[in-house]
């Protein structure tokens, strides 16, 4: 049942006969019921589907960082928006009939922020990853203050575990501690700058995978 909120000819929420009102970004719009199929779905149509399901599950953890840090809003599209379209068109492939994420060509976050120099990662004991670069904050568009940030990604849980500083660009060295429960497990990592106003990211860089010891 719809739910008119500002008289006859204001905007509605819920299904009204054959239409269905809602309300996104702030507009009132109103769209026709979907039909059901009724019929069994393709081959083809059950990998879309996986593909989406994986693509959401992969998202949900940088949604927030997302909506900050990947590129600029492109008319009605948002930046989460945007970058859920680059991973489905360009990093979730098929293997044998299922969906697969192709890890190195993930972008964590897309941006002007100058990006790293010579940028290295080795593993620890303890689950520590050790981070180290040059500092280039006298390069265009980098400061001291930017922030450096990681998103590790442990396949298996499909989980990521994301920090984003303490440590600045000046720092040349940063050591995150992952979680107990990760021992033994390979994660991929993923590294980026963002601004001192959390507004503004890098590219992000993908250093391949690491066994956590």
């Amino acid at each position: 049942m719809g739910t008119i909120k500002k008289g006859i000819l204001g905007g509605f929420s819920g299904t009204v006969g054959t239409v269905v009102g809602a309300n996104w970004r702030g507009i009132d719009i109103i769209r026709s019921r979907p039909k059901s199929s009724g019929g069994v779905p393709t081959a083809l149509q059950m990998l879309q589907r996986k593909k989406f399901a994986m693509a959401i599950q992969f998202q949900n953890a940088l949604r927030s960082m997302q909506s900050r840090l990947y590129g600029d809003n492109a008319g009605v599209k948002s930046r989460v928006n945007l970058a859920a379209s680059y991973l489905l068109r360009e990093v979730i492939s098929e293997v044998n009939g299922e969906p697969v994420i192709v890890m190195d060509k993930v972008v964590i976050t897309k941006g002007s922020l100058t990006g790293f120099q010579n940028l290295s990662v080795t593993e620890a004991t303890g689950n520590l990853l050790n981070f180290t670069w040059e500092d280039n904050s006298n390069q265009v568009m980098a400061e001291i203050t930017d922030l450096f940030c990681t998103a590790i990604y442990e396949e298996e849980s499909g989980r990521f575990n994301v920090q984003e500083g303490p440590e600045q660009r000046n720092a040349i060295s940063a050591t995150v501690h992952l979680p107990e429960e990760w021992n033994g497990k390979t994660v991929h990592v993923f590294a980026f700058f963002q601004n001192s106003t959390q507004d503004v990211a890098c590219n992000s860089v993908y250093l391949g995978t690491k066994v956590l010891i």
